[in-house]
């Protein structure tokens, strides 16, 4: 089969298309997916440069999140058939044009859930669910700050809070980025080179947001800085670098909280996947929230992928198509 890999850690200069690969060997209660649509994710880039969990030996696959058509089952797989449409936000080596996939993480895909759409949005869709309702339970009439809000999962949390009643205000790096945030609901757009503590202090009379969404690392004490008295930062990603180290006195003298989050600690059962994925499909057919057009590339260009979305040009998200 054909797929990404690489074998050592390093820049996207590492990623190879591969196309003698051996197909999974299924176990009995896994699925053979051939894939139609594959999610990239920051995490594939930690992943890539050494410095996030990855699954396996050399050479390495990439790619936990993706969607295709069942091809073949286990002898223990029943309520599953030969050509049904299944995505997945939490299995390993998604990278390739065959996935094997286990009925624990298998999610069926309903009528008007695409390929391109289950690919899009289980990872981050689920991240930013999660976010919203697990690390810090948005209410009706809270501000929140979202960093990196024309990114995939940004665009979802925006999207989220709205829909839950809050003030949203939202943090990119360019106009052509701050219209997209605005098109999609946010009360208020700010860009990262200007002074958007200020700002974000100035928008809420100089009380600060109820949380703040931090995917960015290296602006950890400037999020607290633009937190109320009693908010909260959560904490789930570091794409501008690592963050500094917190004084727990400071928590304590303003009663702020730092919390983190990582969507595997909540996709424990079977049930609460589906349960989950539900719910976020609901959102999308209903128009509670939308997709933006991804950006596709083939899987042979991975690299190219990878390398877009590390210049912080992308908007939305990226996906390959073998």
């Amino acid at each position: 089969m054909n797929a990404l890999i690489f074998e050592k850690f390093g820049s996207a200069d590492v990623l190879e298309y591969r196309t003698n690969l051996p197909q999974p060997l299924l176990k009995s209660d896994e699925i053979l997916l051939e894939m139609k649509s594959i999610g990239v994710n920051y995490a594939d880039v930690y992943r890539r440069k050494g410095n996030y969990h990855l699954a396996g030996q050399p050479p390495f696959i990439l790619g936990y999140e993706g969607a295709g058509i069942v091809a073949a089952i286990g002898k223990d797989v029943s309520h599953i058939t030969i050509g049904d449409r299944i995505g997945f936000a939490d299995v390993p080596y998604a990278n390739a044009e065959y996935v094997a996939v286990p009925i624990s993480k298998a999610i069926p895909l309903p009528e008007g859930i695409s390929f391109d759409t289950a690919a899009s949005m289980l990872l981050q869709g689920l991240t930013a669910q999660y976010l919203t309702e697990d690390s810090y339970s948005i209410k009706n009439n809270d501000t929140v700050l979202v960093h990196a809000a024309a990114g995939g999962v940004g665009q979802n949390l925006v999207q989220i809070a709205k829909m839950k009643g809050a003030t949203v205000i939202g943090l990119t790096s360019s106009l052509e980025k701050a219209a997209i945030v605005s098109n999609i609901g946010a009360d208020a757009v700010f860009l990262y080179k200007d002074e958007w503590v200020a700002q974000t202090l100035d928008f809420t009379a100089n009380k600060g947001v109820s949380v703040v969404y931090e995917s960015v690392g290296a602006t950890l004490m400037s999020s607290f800085e633009a937190t109320r008295i009693t908010g909260t930062v959560v904490f789930y990603g570091m794409a501008g670098g690592d963050p500094e180290p917190i004084d727990p006195r400071m928590l304590m003298d303003t009663s702020k909280t730092l919390t983190g989050g990582d969507l595997w600690n909540v996709l424990t059962t079977p049930t609460a996947r589906q349960e989950r994925a539900n719910r976020l499909f609901n959102w999308l057919l209903e128009g509670h929230i939308k997709t933006p057009e991804p950006t596709v590339f083939a899987l042979e260009n991975g690299a190219d992928a990878h390398r877009f979305l590390e210049s912080r040009q992308s908007t939305g998200k990226l996906l390959l198509h073998p």
